[in-house]
């Protein structure tokens, strides 16, 4: 490869840089936006800072910025020079190099952009040692740049990621060292996998490098002391009455993630358009159910666990908001989260989901949502990323709670459908809900009778739920749990995972 292509080749990815961060709303403490400013002391503390800046946000380089404006992002020509001479005649480069320690090979580069003049200073993270300048180390805190030693707690934290590395699930310790994992051991039983309970420990990389559990052992345990909560409220915002609040958390994560999955099948309503109608009627599903699917577990893999807090799910009037933790991974731009650019956030973490074929790695989550939704879906916030799953509502009724049904159940409540009624308006007219076994009257004593004959006929070979209700001409599960219990009580029907009632893979047969 020639020197011009090679030249050619970090152009783009220049570009490339400054397009990513101009995209971002706010500066961040690892890249700056200026456009004529210069002095070249303070530019040298600015080095300093941003450079152990970036070793905070796991960053490989910082970047400082001549010819983009600060506020509005837009690119303006710059007439900064780093080719100039500074005091004494001494080159600017040669001056703040020779005050840097350690020696971090910064480099400047001129591009266009827009017709216009761009200068990058590309400025390496800290390695060993936190970067100093004129013998003081610098740290950028919002947009100031401060002593390094009058914040010693930040000091500590950079002397440790240098050290350590940034901290993950995989190489924190958690502080609950008495985990169990029963429910791990079931659940990898029910994808077909078998662990060795002897080194399952080791080869799913729940230790740290001392031997102590790690945070995603936490997570993966029979209690993961992490609550994960579903949150229902009556209006469009959280101003509005909260009636309802569903627990999934404080046991094996990946039973949180199926019994969210599973609960959005109860929120996703079906109606019926009777509109032009001329035969058949057509059903149109509240929501996508493939957008929440990819949603979940995304807002699962990609959440900061670390900190002890779980996704965040709200239910308002009109859509969906799965709220993850965190921000952008190092390493990962704006154009390639959206492009579906797989960088995980928990490694760990995503190896397990990789192996239980919970998720593919192959980055087509947000693709697949940004296609249904759009872009605008997708909210990157400063610590947090929001997916907005709008409600697709035939006409302008609105959902509300009945009442006297916020009666709380057990540790939960009861489903959502309970407590949620359309209220018909005007607009509506010509669109009636969808009518189905799940929402007429009580089956007669009689044809509960019939139906549980049929039940017992069919699953003389074990038949999953789905099959069950699809046998049975139903449209949901919940209707057919209602004849399953009866039988299951009396014992003429049986679980093929007794011990997890609510596996995925459960199946029920007959018992002769």
């Amino acid at each position: 490869m020639s020197d011009t292509a090679i030249d050619k080749d970090r152009i783009a990815a220049l570009i490339s840089i400054v397009n990513d961060l101009r995209e971002h709303k706010h500066e961040e403490e690892w890249y700056e936006f200026k456009v004529n400013w210069f002095e070249p002391h303070a530019l040298g503390e600015y080095i300093s800072a941003m450079s152990n800046a970036a070793v905070l946000e796991g960053e490989d380089n910082a970047y400082f910025i001549w010819g983009v404006h600060d506020k509005t992002h837009d690119i303006e020509e710059t007439q900064f020079d780093y080719h100039q001479d500074v005091k004494n005649g001494e080159p600017l480069q040669h001056y703040l190099a020779r005050q840097l320690t350690p020696d971090i090979g910064f480099r400047f580069d001129t591009i266009e952009m827009e017709g216009r003049r761009v200068v990058i200073l590309t400025i390496p993270a800290a390695v060993k040692s936190p970067t100093a300048f004129d013998k003081v180390r610098y740290l950028r805190i919002g947009s100031s740049k401060v002593n390094l030693m009058d914040y010693p707690e930040r000091e500590s934290r950079l002397f440790d990621i240098l050290r350590n590395g940034l901290p993950t699930i995989d190489n924190t310790e958690s502080k609950y060292q008495d985990l169990t994992f029963d429910k791990l051991m079931v659940y990898y039983e029910s994808k077909g996998v078998k662990l060795n309970k002897r080194t399952f420990k080791k080869n799913l990389g729940l230790l740290t490098a001392d031997g102590k559990y790690n945070i995603l052992a936490q997570l993966l345990s029979d209690n993961s002391h992490i609550p994960v909560r579903f949150s229902l409220f009556t209006g469009k915002d959280k101003a509005s009455t909260m009636y309802a609040v569903r627990e999934f958390g404080n046991t094996c994560i990946l039973y949180s993630l199926d019994k969210i999955l599973e609960y959005g099948e109860v929120l996703n309503v079906p109606q019926a358009d009777e509109r032009n109608r001329v035969v058949e009627r057509k059903e149109v599903m509240l929501f996508s159910d493939e957008a929440y699917h990819e949603a979940v577990i995304n807002a699962f893999v990609h959440n900061l666990w670390i900190d002890g807090n779980a996704p965040m799910f709200s239910v308002f009037q009109d859509r969906i908001e799965i709220l993850s933790r965190g921000k952008l991974p190092p390493k990962q731009t704006i154009e390639g989260f959206y492009a579906g650019e797989s960088v995980p956030v928990n490694q760990g973490l995503s190896d397990v989901f990789l192996q239980l074929h919970i998720s593919e790695r192959s980055g087509r989550g947000v693709p697949k949502i940004v296609d249904v939704y759009g872009r605008e879906s997708i909210v990157l916030n400063e610590n947090s990323i929001t997916v907005t799953i709008p409600f697709n509502r035939l006409g302008d009724e609105v959902y509300a709670p009945v009442d006297g049904k916020n009666a709380q159940v057990g540790n939960g409540i009861t489903p959502v459908m309970d407590v949620i009624t359309p209220v018909i308006t005007p607009a509506t007219e010509g669109i009636t809900p969808v009518i189905t076994p799940e929402t007429a009257e009580i089956t007669p004593e009689e044809d509960k009778k019939s139906i549980s004959r049929k039940i017992l006929s069919f699953c003389t070979e074990a038949k999953s739920i789905l099959e069950i209700a699809e046998y049975l001409g139903y449209k949901e599960k919940k209707t057919v749990r209602k004849y399953l219990k009866p039988l299951l009580q009396e014992g003429r029907l049986a679980m093929t995972i007794p011990e997890n009632p609510n596996n995925r893979f459960q199946k029920y047969i007959t018992i002769k």
